[in-house]
């Protein structure tokens, strides 16, 4: 068996596994909290212990394992790592295949509801797809990483890899979270065969020229403010991740209520409890809290970035309650951006919904939203 072999994979966590979970969440030893604090000095006891109850006593993550196993899983070696990825090839002979990349604290349970609309559509005038989700490497079932560098650099020609074994010439790059930074630098390195990239995110800041600000639109500013407040309120992640995610990683491996807390914090709370819990349990039953968080840090540590716009053709569908994405500075950083559509809960009575979990929290508007794109590039 060669190094570039692909094997097939099962989730298959032993009873063993669950039963220790449900032990060390019953011996939590929940931290002080001042009275009526609620989350001024970040995630309250109320919220994450009414998570932990779900966990032991109502969440089910034999669910979620025959969820995943209702999809062709795989593992190859690529670069010295095990890269773990669910393959859905669509039974339409015009389809066309599609990687989708998660984030932190997501993983490719993110994308579970998107694949039977994107294989296949009821309608034959939709577009079908052939999906590739793979775990980011050090996430879920991709780790840990046994290697150091592991980034957005080393991973998009990694995926550039996938797909070559796959077979795939042309392909499209989705993502979310870091995998909206993941998809622009596949297209980027991988042009040859990448014909678009649909991201929810297009993270572009300012540059520090007073210029960049100057008739910025009533919108773009709020976006601005907005990003500053979540700089100043919410950012403490980031900055622990890219400084020193190790020291962070020894609480969150050894409790499973510290890795709840943390990751949870990025989890919108109009979020149903059981997703939220099913992507926590994926990091804790891994073990892989450390490895992924330490994406952030070999990503702040990668020297110079490329400085040349992305020449790929772009397109944006970002969701209300999410990064908002300023078409100013994405400009500068992506040269051929064709498509951006600004989604919002309340927009000529359509009644979309949607935040920083699209593909689940707004299934039929994001699948729409990639369909017409990768249409239109046809």
């Amino acid at each position: 068996m060669t190094g570039t072999a692909i094997r097939p994979f099962r989730v298959e966590i032993p009873q063993t596994a669950l039963d220790d979970l449900a032990a060390r969440l019953g011996r939590t030893v929940w931290p002080a909290e001042l009275p009526d604090a609620g989350d001024a000095y970040g995630m309250g006891t109320d919220r994450v212990r009414a998570l932990a109850d779900r966990w032991r006593d109502g969440f089910d993550w034999r669910a979620v394992e025959a969820r995943l196993k209702a999809h062709p899983q795989f593992v190859t070696e690529i670069d010295g790592e095990q890269i773990h990825f669910l393959h859905v090839r669509s039974s339409r002979p015009d389809a066309t295949p599609l990687v989708l990349t998660h984030g932190w604290p997501g993983s490719v349970l993110e994308y579970l509801d998107v694949i039977a609309p994107l294989t296949e559509p009821t309608t034959p005038d939709a577009p079908a797809f052939h999906l590739v989700i793979p775990s980011l490497p050090g996430f879920g079932f991709s780790g840990p990483t046994r290697s150091a560098g592991w980034n957005r650099y080393r991973t998009a020609p990694a995926w550039a890899e996938l797909m070559n074994r796959l077979g795939y010439d042309r392909y499209g790059a989705v993502g979310n979270d870091a995998g909206s930074m993941v998809a622009p630098e596949l297209g980027r390195i991988d042009a040859a065969h990448v014909y678009g990239v649909h991201v929810t995110q297009l993270f572009s800041f300012p540059s520090g020229d007073p210029a960049e600000f100057a008739g910025l639109s009533e919108a773009d500013q709020a976006a601005l403010q907005h990003l500053q407040w979540f700089y100043e309120n919410k950012f403490s992640f980031n900055q622990v991740h890219s400084q020193q995610p190790q020291t962070l990683a020894f609480g969150l491996a050894d409790s499973p209520v510290g890795l709840l807390a943390w990751n949870a914090q990025l989890f919108d709370e109009s979020l149903d409890l059981d997703f939220i819990l099913a992507n926590v349990a994926v990091y804790w039953f891994t073990g892989t809290a450390a490895s992924s968080i330490r994406f952030y840090w070999e990503d702040a540590h990668a020297g110079q970035p490329p400085t040349e716009p992305t020449t790929v053709p772009t397109a944006l569908a970002m969701f209300p309650g999410d990064f908002q994405s300023i078409r100013r500075f994405a400009d500068r950083d992506h040269g051929n951006i064709v498509r951006w559509t600004a989604y919002d809960t309340d927009v000529d009575g359509r009644g979309d919904v949607g935040g920083h979990y699209a593909a689940h929290q707004a299934t039929d508007v994001l699948v729409a939203d990639i369909r017409e794109f990768f249409a239109s590039l046809r």
